[in-house]
């Protein structure tokens, strides 16, 4: 893994609310095989599947239930995903959406309640 790009404009930080962080870490980690660490100061926090974007989950805020921003994860299949995000305890929001040849996206509900987004690429 090649360390992050650093440039003005690139967004590089995201904290998601959880209820139970324990929780929140093995659904992300089934999900999409993100890096979980913890920090010195005890935090957990996680880098993406290619360690350009890092984050944390916080406690103590509400869930991203509505969709107002949306994030979305980059995925080889989003059909296979949804599998396994309903697997690890997600639930499916907009179901497989194809987009045009190989393009499609979908959005989800983690554990806490968030609704997030997942998208695969020709």
């Amino acid at each position: 893994m090649n360390p992050p790009t650093f440039a003005p404009g690139k967004i590089a930080y995201v904290q998601i609310p959880a209820i139970d962080v324990d929780d929140s870490v093995a659904f992300y980690e089934a999900v999409f095989g993100w890096n979980i660490r913890r920090r010195s100061n005890g935090e957990i926090a996680f880098d993406d599947g290619v360690g350009e974007v890092s984050g944390t989950w916080v406690t103590g805020r509400p869930p991203s239930s509505e969709p107002g921003l949306l994030v979305y994860v980059m995925v080889k299949s989003v059909e296979q995903s949804l599998e396994t995000i309903v697997e690890a305890g997600g639930a499916v929001v907009t179901p497989l959406t194809p987009q045009g040849e190989g393009e499609a996206y979908a959005t989800f509900r983690d554990p806490a309640g968030n609704v997030l987004g997942i998208g695969q690429q020709p």
